[in-house]
This record gives structure tokens, sequence and C-alpha cells, in this order.
């Protein structure tokens, strides 16, 4: 009978935990805010409104850029430009997102590029002013900068 009782409790122990242990397990990672908003000077390539896209699962982050003000000046390809988005740290340094994800895109189209991949520590506040995105298509460079910070604010990861 004392074995029974032994077992039982165990198992209802087992029970409980296996219960109450995703309450206490971590909560995936979320970046705030989601969007944010740049003014892009990308020189003689045009400019304008873009807005830059964030997620996060753990470590891992991604972000994407849309803009209806920049235009392809020729059509593109799906997954053809190579692309470097790099954003300063608050803490000091940078953090880069880079890939070749992008979708088919006619002339004078809006450009997307992403999503771009990019490694992250909790805390990391992350700004595109003083960074800079990097477009190469059929190998030219389109350099562009973000002309005031983005609202409503950093990323945080």
């Amino acid at each position: 009978m004392r074995g029974t009782r032994t077992a039982m409790g165990a198992a209802l122990a087992a029970g409980a935990l296996a219960v109450t242990g995703p309450a206490f397990a971590p909560s995936a990672a979320a970046v705030t805010p989601q969007s944010a908003t740049i003014n892009a000077n990308c020189g003689v390539f045009g400019g304008g409104a873009a807005t830059l896209t964030a997620t996060q699962s753990g470590t891992s982050a991604t972000l994407t850029l849309s803009s209806t003000a920049i235009k392809t000046p020729v059509a593109v390809a799906q997954d053809s430009i190579a692309t470097t988005l790099t954003l300063v740290k608050a803490s000091g340094g940078t953090t880069v997102f880079s890939g070749t994800k992008n979708p088919a895109m006619a002339a004078g189209a809006a450009v997307t590029v992403g999503p771009l991949a990019g490694t992250v520590a909790a805390g990391d506040r992350l700004e595109a002013y003083g960074g800079s995105l990097k477009m190469v298509i059929f190998g030219v460079s389109v350099t562009c900068t973000a002309t005031a910070k983005q609202s409503p604010g950093p990323f945080v990861f």
C-alpha cells in the first residue's frame, strides 16, 4: 500500500509540474515597435518615406523595408537584390541585417527588400538614423541613408 501511495504522489507531482511548467516558461521575445518609418535619401536614385518592419524569435531577427517613394529603375527578378541594412545600437556599434530576399518588381515599381536576417541580444535598441541601406542591383550599388531618426522610435529587442 505504501508503494502505491508513493507512486500515486509522484504521478500527481509530475502531472502538476507538467500543467504549471508552461506558465513559468520564458515567453517568446517581441520587438517593439513592430514597424517604424524613416525618410531615406538614396542620392541620384531618389528617396522618400520607407517603412521598416521587424520580427524577432530569440536572438534571430528580420527586417523588411518597403517604400512607395523609392522606385526600381528597371525590372528586377525575385531574390536578385543583395541587401545590407546597418542599424546603429544605442549602446554603441552597429547590427547588420542582410539577405537577397525581394519580390519580382517591374520597372518603376515600389521597392521592397527582405526579410533581411540579423542577430540581436535582449535589450538591443536599434535605430536606422546613422546607419545605411545598401542594395546591389545588377552590379550597381545603391546606398541610402536615413535623414532623421525613425518614428515612432528605435526598435527594442
